[in-house]
């Protein structure tokens, strides 16, 4: 039999009070809410109002470092050979950019990105923080600034920015004087910090890296500005606040000639080597060029790895300055200051004649040092020796001298010693002496070492800057010269050219001796048996110089140097010195060629030329215009 289950009777008393008391629960519970709510607000609202009226205004305004414009440069005439041209860039603030990795595959399509910008923008973005803008693309055209704007409300977090950039108008002609600027980099970042100018390069993408761009950085650089900027949801400046101008960095203007500059790019052609024209009187560097060279601009805004591994890779080295860093043997270009010595040590008068049969044995041995002339050049004085370039007076007079009388006599000229001359960029090259050669080779010095270093051979070797203050030296007859770039600093205030001092560096015995040397290589120009007559003979103004023909091999006692059967690179090089004129020096030159063969019938003819364009010059009512050559 199955059990009904019975109904209970509703307590409608006890459902009654348990709804009130959840109903109280449910109230209470939002009137909490509630008070946290309005207890909230008026924390937000009234407590900590100036404090995100600031966070608010932080994200509505923006503070921007204005960079400085940079100061231009220009040569001796007035002529711009650095300017800053504007130029509009394309950069992205990462984390105000709504999807970077599509947004960037869609500017692709529409300004097609090359691959290199691709894999640069993404490498720049890997290591840089999410809000500093990085750019995309340099140097925007006008068509593809236009197309970006009107496309701009696609591209959340992207703008065109236009900013100045460095221009070199005369590209390769003037690399290794000027140098460059370039972006900097992490190295740049060390040394800026560690003169404690961060706050000066704020805002400042660029840096002067070599020449006068990075020698006077200081001075061109100039002090960054500061502007409040108030800005959209997208980052877009809607209004400026307030401004405080840069400080434009000053420019500068050197001792350059242009039309100089540009007719020795010109005669150096195809060779490798340098050219330097300095005022004698001053030590103002008229002319300074190294061959093979480069554009700078391609570094201005980031050259291809492709490009600088060939530049760096190239045989020609046209990174390196040759008139600064190149090291040559100064070969018979010395034979002055042997000279020079050799008299006012009394080894050899002005009457001192040795015969020379084409060769010199040193005393006590069997080795023979050749002379260039293989037959000889029969009894020969000190005129004669200078004149006609004479290997074996010398041989003999640096038997007699010795290198611990040499060695710091030829300090004095500046050999083995930095020039002065206000670029980074430069070697002190080698002034052997015995113990030079103990630390470098770990032996003694021989007699034969002193026989290379009477011709400007064996372990000596020079820069063509030393030579050109060398040869200043003898034009002034002792006096100290330094070789400088720059002639004058100029503001809005004010032009300011510096002083240089000059001082007696090499005091002789006699005055006489300056004028044996130098009327010997006033011979080498003016006297049928000079080595350069046929580069001078009919110049119509005076000049000293002196030809030199350095060997970059060497030859055995029992060889023949016959150019045509030796690779090209292994041919002598081609040196000449010179001044003019001869009276009153203006002008001092030093030509080098590298693997050209003999200096008197290569180089000199390149120093005639240029002294000829100096004197034309000189004789021009006004300077050749910047857009023409100097070429006639």
């Amino acid at each position: 039999m199955v059990k009904r289950k019975r109904n209970s009777i509703r307590n409608h008393s006890a459902e009654s009070a348990l709804f009130m008391r959840r109903t109280i629960v449910v109230f209470l519970g939002i009137l909490f809410a509630v008070g946290v709510l309005f207890t909230n607000l008026y924390y937000l609202q009234i407590n900590s109002f100036d404090t995100y009226k600031t966070r608010s205004n932080a994200n509505r305004i923006s503070v921007q470092t204005v960079p400085p414009n940079r100061g231009l440069i220009y040569d001796r005439n007035g002529v711009i050979l650095a300017e800053n041209r504007p130029v509009y860039s394309l950069q992205v603030i990462a984390n105000k950019a709504n999807d970077l990795k599509n947004d960037i595959k869609r500017l692709t399509k529409l300004l097609s990105l090359t691959d290199d910008e691709i894999e640069k923008f993404n490498k720049s973005n890997r290591y840089s923080r999410s809000f500093k803008a990085i750019t995309i693309r340099d140097q925007l055209t006008p068509e593809e600034v236009a197309l970006f704007t009107v496309n701009q409300h696609l591209f959340r977090g992207f703008s065109i920015q236009a900013s100045l950039k460095r221009y070199y108008p005369f590209g390769n002609a003037f690399t290794h004087v000027l140098g460059y600027i370039a972006k900097i980099n992490n190295r740049d970042l060390e040394k800026i910090e560690a003169k404690g100018e961060r706050a000066r390069y704020q805002g400042t993408h660029y840096i002067g890296k070599l020449g006068i761009e990075k020698y006077y950085e200081d001075i061109l650089h100039g002090q960054p500005g500061q502007r409040q900027v108030e800005v959209d949801s997208w980052g877009k400046v809607i209004r400026t606040l307030s401004f405080t101008a840069p400080t434009p960095g000053k420019d500068i203007k050197l001792n350059i000639d242009i039309n100089l500059q540009l007719k020795a790019q010109e005669l150096l052609g195809d060779n490798r080597g340098s050219i330097i024209l300095m005022d004698a009187k001053t030590g103002a560097i008229l002319s300074l060029v190294s061959a093979p060279s480069y554009d700078p601009n391609l570094f201005v805004t980031g050259i291809s790895q492709k490009k600088y591994q060939a530049l760096l890779e190239s045989r020609d080295r046209p990174l390196i300055n040759r008139a600064t860093q190149g090291r040559y043997p100064p070969a018979s270009t010395i034979k002055p200051q042997m000279a020079l010595l050799a008299l006012d040590e009394k080894v050899i008068t002005e009457e001192t004649q040795i015969y020379d049969p084409g060769w010199w044995i040193v005393p006590n041995s069997k080795r023979r040092f050749r002379d260039w002339k293989r037959w000889g050049h029969g009894l020969v004085d000190v005129f004669h020796a200078i004149e006609q370039s004479c290997d074996t007076f010398f041989y003999d007079t640096s038997y007699k001298l010795g290198i611990d009388r040499i060695e710091p006599f030829m300090r004095l000229f500046g050999f083995g010693e930095y020039s002065g001359l206000d670029l980074a960029e430069e070697t002190k090259a080698i002034m052997p002496s015995r113990d030079w050669k103990r630390e470098r080779f770990n032996q003694p010095w021989y007699d034969g070492d002193t026989i290379s270093i009477g011709i400007g051979q064996g372990y000596w070797t020079v820069t063509p800057i030393q030579l050109t203050k060398a040869t200043a030296m003898l034009a002034r007859r002792g006096d100290n010269i330094k070789p400088h770039i720059l002639q004058s600093i100029i503001s809005a205030d004010e032009t300011v050219t510096p002083e240089y001092d000059t001082s007696k560096k090499v005091t002789l015995a006699s005055e006489r001796y300056w004028e044996i040397a130098l009327e010997a290589m006033q011979g080498v120009t003016s006297k049928r048996r000079g080595t350069a007559y046929r580069a001078f003979g009919d110049a119509s103004y005076t000049v000293a110089g002196k030809s030199g023909t350095a060997q970059v091999i060497n030859i055995k006692e029992d060889e023949v140097y016959d150019a045509e059967k030796i690779s090209e690179r292994h041919r002598d090089n081609a040196m000449f010195i010179a001044f003019a004129p001869f009276e009153s020096p203006e002008i001092v030159a030093t030509v080098v060629l590298e693997n050209a063969g003999g200096g008197s019938t290569n180089a000199a003819p390149i120093a005639r030329a240029l002294f000829d364009e100096y004197f034309k010059e000189k004789q021009q009512v006004s300077p050749i215009p910047a857009t023409t050559s100097a070429d006639p």
